[in-house]
Parts: structure tokens; sequence; C-alpha cells
């Protein structure tokens, strides 16, 4: 069941030569969090594997989503007249989301002082955070709510908010892609380290402390919404820009042409192309009826897109030009937006999704086995899988 092998013989030697190659220059990484996560590392066993501490990291997250879930499946707990999602469910949040961003900070470093850094390790960590990504906003999405009048959040821009985080996320990806130095984000450290504390300031002020403006007749949703897109757009975009125009100048750039530098785009473009039609023109306006699995079908697809991409670039590969789940995806949104499949939408949505989730976590499992056979160590010991 889990024996396909979905990387090629191609990959497997390009990750044979693989060397990590990582930049990070956010003040609060390099001058606050690092510091702390180097103290914090110290505490861990040393017969702990390192894709322990990133599994631990994820499930954590998935368990405090699916904890937001129980009690605001269709996002309206929040709202004015509705029962609102008990304070120590914020508590919860805010101290797992913590000791997530703090497992997922230190499993790097426990791997170097364990003398167990590997390839599969790296892939293991990306390919968790490319799934984590989605599931971040999900969760906060919870604290406004879309029953909460201005205060709140419409679904159609919860839908854009998730796509400009997943945008975010992939471009450092394609970055290092075309030049082979990945230039850690500096929106991912603030975004931890703010959705901390914003779960902490909920506990403390309750859901109805924001149904007021904040400041200067803003609410706090518009706040946090300008301050995503402006890091994203204002930060993220431009930085990947100069980091290429910069690879390019000093010819380090490991792609030839444009289009072999934009073709890890071509696949994501695509996705959130036909996902936005679907939005926009579903005729039982499915995003309305369905937003929290439309939200998580649009993260996983994503994130199985996402690391085919860091695959390819981690073994100095070509990436695929259109990736296999657009063809299905293609005939349903066409089978939708037309009307074809009429009172039948939302359950063919609901299979579509569940078919989404269970191929993604099948092309993990499959990937982890596979790479952990190529270079001979178990994916959760620090054992090798046979003497040398």
């Amino acid at each position: 069941m889990f024996n396909h092998r979905y990387i090629t013989p191609d990959q497997l030697a390009g990750f044979d030569n693989y060397k990590y190659s990582a930049v990070d220059t956010n003040p609060l990484s390099v001058y606050v969090m690092q510091h702390l996560w180097n103290k914090v590392v110290k505490v861990v066993p040393l017969w702990i594997a390192p894709n322990l501490l990133t599994l631990s990291g994820f499930l954590i997250i998935l368990v405090n989503y699916f904890l937001l879930c129980f009690f605001d499946w269709n996002y309206t707990a929040s709202g004015v007249g509705h029962e609102h999602i008990p304070n120590w469910v914020w508590i919860s949040a805010a101290v797992g989301n913590f000791l997530a961003y703090a497992l997922d900070s230190i499993d790097g470093k426990h791997a170097r002082r364990t003398q167990s850094s590997s390839p599969l390790g790296e892939l293991f960590d990306h390919g968790l955070d490319s799934w984590a990504a989605s599931v971040f906003p999900l969760s906060l999405f919870s604290i406004f709510g879309c029953d909460s009048g201005e205060a709140g959040l419409s679904t159609r821009t919860m839908y854009s908010v998730s796509c400009i985080v997943l945008f975010t996320f992939m471009l450092s990806h394609w970055e290092k892609y075309n030049t082979g130095v990945l230039f850690l984000p500096w929106a991912y450290d603030i975004s931890q380290v703010s959705l901390t504390l914003v779960y902490i300031l909920t506990a403390i002020v309750g859901v109805d402390a924001y149904h007021k403006p904040l400041f200067l007749n803003f609410y706090m949703t518009e706040i946090l919404i300008a301050l995503l897109t402006g890091c994203s757009l204002l930060i993220a975009f431009p930085q990947t820009l100069y980091n290429i125009y910069k690879a390019h100048q000093q010819k380090a750039l490991l792609k030839t042409s444009l289009y072999e530098g934009l073709l890890p785009l071509i696949s994501p473009t695509l996705l959130f192309t036909l996902l936005s039609v679907w939005v926009a023109f579903s005729p039982c306006g499915i995003l309305s009826k369905q937003p929290r699995l439309v939200l998580w079908m649009v993260g996983v697809a994503f994130s199985n897109v996402t690391c085919r991409v860091i695959i390819c670039q981690m073994s100095n590969t070509r990436s695929e030009l259109f990736h296999w789940l657009l063809l299905p995806l293609l005939l349903l949104v066409g089978a939708s937006v037309s009307g074809l499949l009429g009172i039948m939408e939302e359950i063919a949505f609901l299979v579509f999704t569940l078919f989404v989730t269970a191929a993604h976590v099948h092309y993990g499992v499959c990937v982890g086995r596979q790479l952990s056979q190529h270079f001979n160590i178990y994916a959760f010991s620090l054992k090798k899988r046979y003497a040398d």
C-alpha cells in the first residue's frame, strides 16, 4: 500500500549530492529566538530522533485545529449572539502554538547535535511546514469568524488570506530552486510570536473585545490582514525577487532560462486559478456552505504541489510542468461551474477533499519510506536500518 516509488532515480542521485544552505537575516530570529532555542535544545534527550520533534510539532498544530473545529465548525462561534469558544481553548491554542513553534525551530539543531542530519529530515520538516502553513490561518480565523459584522471576516476574505499565506511560503522554495540557497522568510518568526500573543490576548479579553474598533477606527481583523498582506507583498515578494536578481548578477543562478526558472510556479498558479474559479462561480456557493473544508482542501492540495517542488529543488532536478491533481480538479470545477453536477456538487466536493487528503498522506508516507531505505536510516529512530 505504501511502497509506491514517487521519487525518480535521477532525484535520488540528486539527493546524494545535496548540501543544505540557508540564510537567516530576521532580527527577531537572529537576536532573540535563536538564543532561546539554543538553550531549549539542550533539554532534549540525545536518544530522540529529530524527526520525532518535527512530527510532534505538526501533530500539536493539528490538535489545536481540530479542537477549534469541534467548537466552531462553521466559523460562527465568535459572532454576536453565538456561544463563544471557551477561554481554556484559547490558552491551549497559545501553549500549543508556541510549543509547535519551538519544536520546529530546534529539530534541525537537534539533528546537528546528534549528528543525524539528512536530506530526509529537511524534506520531512519543510513538507510538514507546507501543510502547517495553511492550518495556522484556519485556526486564527476562529477568533473573528464570518458572522461578526464589520469585525468579522467574509469567507472570501478567508480564502484570499489563505492563498496569500501559501503563496508566501512557496516563494522561499521557488527562490531556493533558482539560487540553491534558502533565505528564511522574516514572516515566519513574526507570525508565530504574533499568533501566540493574539491567542493569549483572546483568552484574557474574550472575542467580544474584537467587535469594537481597536485603533483609529480600525478593527483587529483589518489590522492583522493589513500586516499579513503587507509582510507578504511588500517584504517577502520583493525580497525574493531581489535575491534572485542578485544571484543572476553574480552568475550564480541554477537555471539557465526564464522558462526553467518559472517552471515551479506554473502548477501552483493553475491550482489557485481553478480553485478561485470554483469559489467565485460555484452554483451552490461551496465556500459559504463548507468554508472549513474548502480551506482545508486548498491547503492540502497546495502542500502536495509544494512538496514536489521541494524535492526538485533539493535534488536539483527539473520541476514538473503540470501536477497530476490539476486534471481531476479541472474536470470537477468544469462540471460544477457549468451546473452539470447540480445538487451533487457538494457531495462531489466532499469526495474530492477526502481523495486529496488521502493522496497527500499516501505520498508523504511513500516518499518517507523510499528515502529512509535509500539513506539506510529510520525516519523516527537514530538506529541504522542495517550495518554498514
